[in-house]
């Protein structure tokens, strides 16, 4: 057995807890017993006990109490026990829903924000953590850097080819974000201010998360059926010209009806991946999409464009676009708004409650910064193709406040749905997807990237840990009830604290921002 000081993880709990009771569980030794052990490296599963010592996983296998003196001791006969999922995409604000007890219904102990671009709005990446720390969270914290936010924070004008000094500034910037222990960049291409990026940029500001050992992540520029390849070559590209490892975030084909599309996608990634590429992704078990309506405005109708006098002056061809985008998109009916006033309604009943033309509803009476909606344009086969892939994890690019079930129920799905009720995955894969796959691809699983590695179940490494049967899991959220939480994971412990104990919530936040160790300049 392996033995911890205190001391040594004296740093660790003080950062994970806000308080001196939660201090004081942080220390207690906790032993789980007759566990089905589902380590998150993908091995098949195997019977065993586990030992928890100041929040460190110090023992795994066959365990004799009487020689330990456990504080406590948990039977997890029947059932299993694998590693807190890793959620590859997440959204929301810890300073305001520290307890994100959306995620943590799931199963999921760690969240990564600052996606698609756009991040805290701060130069002071470090004192952001610190006060994340300070207030505490329930799940662990993984800062990404958002793009989009650099451009914000530099003020760069809304247009492609920028002044060396913008570059420079948002490299400088990057550069910081990194020693203060991000993870990486994120990119949101199909969005402003990211959409104005040119490959000179994106390498520029890349280039400190290669130096520094981390991961860009991209909403690409364009992920329909004609323009999904060409985006992926952009972001293999980026990473190549950098050199950093790149993710595609939330792989999906937009209008594609053919499994075999997913195939031809992956095939390119694989052959990227021979040649020296370093490339993964990440989807949600869901086939309708989330975002602004301004995804179905063109170009020209947005910013730095003025709306106002498109609509004076193009509104015939505006018009008409905007008939045939939501046509092409499987039309008004697959358009189910998740912002008030119109939440819960598709475009469609808001067209005919308006007595109007949809298309004059979203010039009239929302505009390309509006509303947010769920976009019924995926296929459900196409998706499950690309989850059998090796190299896509899980996320649900979902938050406390979103109005689309995936923030409530993508992880529970994925074992409800595709390891119960139709075996597309085999339950040890689904959860090396859900945490292995997902700490290794962030470097969350190397002790010389973290202070305490996490993401299996190993000496060593955090014990943020499920005990679950995989027959009890839910998934509650709907498209009408999205907001509903997730159910059958009976205990949900992050860093050695139970935060769900026998399907309860208990009151400690025991997460903490993780901080990437830096290499030196």
């Amino acid at each position: 057995m392996k033995i911890f000081s205190f001391l040594l993880f004296l740093p660790f709990i003080i950062g994970a807890c806000t308080t001196s009771a939660k201090n004081e569980l942080s220390q207690h030794d906790i032993l789980i017993t007759n566990a089905k052990i589902v380590d998150g490296s993908g091995s098949e599963a195997f019977d065993g006990d586990i030992f928890i010592q100041n929040g460190v996983i110090s023992q795994v296998g066959e365990i004799e109490a009487d020689q330990i003196n456990p504080s406590k001791t948990i039977d997890a006969a029947g059932r299993v026990v694998s590693p807190g999922f890793i959620d590859m995409h997440s959204h929301g604000n810890p300073l305001e829903t520290p307890e994100f007890q959306n995620f943590l219904a799931m199963g999921i102990t760690t969240i990564t924000l600052g996606q698609d671009g756009g991040s805290v709005h701060t130069r002071d990446i470090s004192g952001w953590m610190d006060e994340v720390d300070k207030t505490g969270t329930g799940p662990n914290i993984v800062h990404m850097q958002g793009h989009g936010t650099l451009r914000r924070l530099v003020e760069a004008p809304m247009q492609s080819d920028l002044n060396s000094s913008y570059i420079q500034e948002m490299h400088n910037l990057m550069n910081q974000a990194m020693l203060a222990g991000s993870f990486g960049m994120t990119t949101g291409l199909e969005y402003e201010p990211g959409k104005f990026a040119d490959m000179s940029e994106l390498t520029a500001v890349a280039e400190p998360v290669a130096k520094h050992g981390g991961l860009i992540q991209s909403h690409m520029r364009n992920e329909d059926d004609d323009q999904v390849e060409k985006s992926i070559e952009e972001l293999l590209e980026q990473g190549e010209k950098s050199g950093a490892k790149v993710h595609i975030s939330h792989i999906k084909i937009v209008y594609a009806n053919n499994p075999d599309r997913a195939g031809e996608v992956l095939q390119k990634m694989d052959n990227a991946r021979k040649n020296g590429a370093r490339v993964t992704a990440d989807l949600y078990p869901y086939a309708a999409s989330y975002t602004g309506i301004g995804i179905v405005f063109p170009a020209w109708a947005k910013a730095p464009n003025n709306f106002e006098e498109v609509v004076s002056n193009r509104r015939e061809e505006l018009a008409e676009f905007l008939r045939e985008k939501v046509a092409s998109r499987n039309g008004p009916e697959s358009t189910l708004f998740g912002t008030e006033p119109w939440a819960g309604m598709t475009l469609a009943e808001v067209a005919d409650s308006l007595s109007k033309p949809f298309e004059d509803v979203l010039i009239d009476d929302i505009g390309p910064r509006g509303a947010g909606a769920a976009y019924f344009v995926m296929n459900e086969n196409v998706m499950q193709r690309f989850l059998q892939d090796p190299h896509i994890m899980i996320s649900t690019d979902g938050s406390p406040t979103m109005q689309h079930p995936r923030s409530y129920g993508s992880f529970a799905k994925i074992i409800r749905k595709y390891v119960v009720e139709e075996p597309v995955l085999k339950l040890e894969e689904a959860i090396r997807k859900m945490s292995g796959l997902s700490a290794e691809t962030l470097g969350l699983d190397d002790p010389s990237r973290v202070e305490v590695p996490r993401g299996l179940i190993k000496e060593g490494f955090a014990a943020d840990l499920l005990i679950f049967n995989p027959e009890n899991v839910r998934d509650n959220s709907t498209f009408d009830q999205p907001h509903r939480l997730s159910e059958g994971f009976d205990w949900v412990l992050v860093n050695g604290i139970p935060i769900l104990e026998d399907g309860s919530f208990t009151d400690p936040k025991s997460g903490q921002v993780i901080r990437r160790k830096t290499f030196p300049n």
